[in-house]
Order: structure tokens, then C-alpha cells, then sequence
């Protein structure tokens, strides 16, 4: 297999990712950390385009949220990178799982913690905080992913993993008139269920 450039300043074309991604898999030394510098500023903007959407004063910073996410993409060993953009989608993916955990235990953590004396306007203030919201939509995704899987995945790949509707088609093995038709329904199915709860 052919030795890629392992000047991290050098320009990488996507496709040279891709076999960075096919070294790692099949367990080429270095190549790991090399892919984590070539990423890693695409990484870190995701996680900050995470961030973004969750409460100001976020326990968790853009950096610990990119490494906790390299952290866990590493130790996936069943999954077959088909390209650079796959492996940014499910890292953006796994983003949004660690901050659906990290809300959850916030929620817990609030849920079990010092009691104080509230007015109905701060109680209402707390409950209509991020975590909450993060943990509903979340929870919203699981029960649709219940109805329909793939369209579903089609979710997470556009909304978290931010692919586009031909990269989704790529990555899924589907047409494109699939992935739009599996949008179409998710997005009608999960607003119908955020405005109920």
C-alpha cells in the first residue's frame, strides 16, 4: 500500500483521507494520529457547530467534545469508512450522542441535587433550559428510529452529520429519491411528535 505525505502542513485532498482512513483500518502504524492532525480542525469546527445549538456556559468545550468524539470513533472496528466525509458525518453523529449523554446526567444530576426554593418564573426558567431539549429531541430520534430506521439514519446523516442529500445516498447504499422521500417523512413525523410532547 502506497505511503501518504506525513507533512501535517501539507494540503490533503479528500481522497487522500480516504486512504488514510483504509491505512488506519487495516492497521498501518502512525496512521491513526496522523488522520487526527489532518482532521482535527474539521473536527473542532463541527463540535463548536455543536455547541453552538446547546446552552450558553456549556460544561464541555469544542476541544473535549472533538477528542472525546476521536476517542470513540477510534474504537469503532466493525465500520467500513467508505470516505472522508462518512467518517466526518458519524464523528458529528457520536458529537451529538456524547452531548445527549452529557445532558442526561446534567438532568440527573439536577434531578437528585440540593433542593432550593424556587418562584414559578426561575422554575420555569430551569425547565425550559438546553439539556431538556437536547434529551427530547433525542429521545424523539429513538422513537422514530423505532418506526422507521433508515430514515432515521437519513436524520442523524443530515441534521448531526450535516452530509448533503447525495453523500447521504452514498453512504446509506440508497437513490437519491429514497433519502429525499425518508427526509420528507422524518421531518413530518418528528414535528408532529415535538409539538405534541
Amino acid at each position: 500500500m502506497d505511503r501518504l505525505p506525513t507533512d501535517p502542513k501539507q494540503p490533503v485532498a479528500p481522497g487522500d483521507v480516504t486512504l488514510w482512513l483504509a491505512q488506519a483500518e487495516a492497521g498501518a502504524a502512525g496512521t491513526s494520529n496522523h488522520l487526527f492532525t489532518l482532521l482535527y480542525d474539521e473536527l473542532r469546527a463541527r463540535a463548536a457547530g455543536q455547541l453552538r445549538r446547546e446552552d450558553a456556559g456549556h460544561t464541555l468545550s469544542a476541544t473535549a467534545l472533538t477528542h472525546e468524539a476521536w476517542f470513540r470513533m477510534a474504537e469503532q472496528t466493525r465500520t467500513r469508512w467508505a470516505s472522508r466525509g462518512h467518517f466526518l458525518a458519524m464523528a458529528s453523529v457520536m458529537m451529538r450522542r456524547i452531548l445527549v449523554n452529557h445532558a442526561q446526567a446534567r438532568h440527573t444530576d439536577k434531578r437528585f441535587g440540593i433542593k432550593a426554593s424556587l418562584t414559578l418564573t426561575e422554575a420555569q426558567q430551569v425547565a425550559a433550559g438546553g439539556a431538556a431539549e437536547v434529551v427530547r429531541v433525542n429521545d424523539a430520534l429513538l422513537a422514530f428510529e423505532q418506526v422507521d430506521a433508515r430514515a432515521a439514519k437519513v436524520v442523524e446523516l443530515k441534521f448531526f452529520g450535516g452530509l448533503e442529500n447525495e453523500e447521504i445516498a452514498e453512504v446509506l447504499g440508497i437513490s437519491l429519491a429514497t433519502v429525499k422521500r425518508d427526509w420528507a417523512l422524518a421531518r413530518a413525523w418528528l414535528h408532529r411528535e415535538m409539538a405534541a410532547g
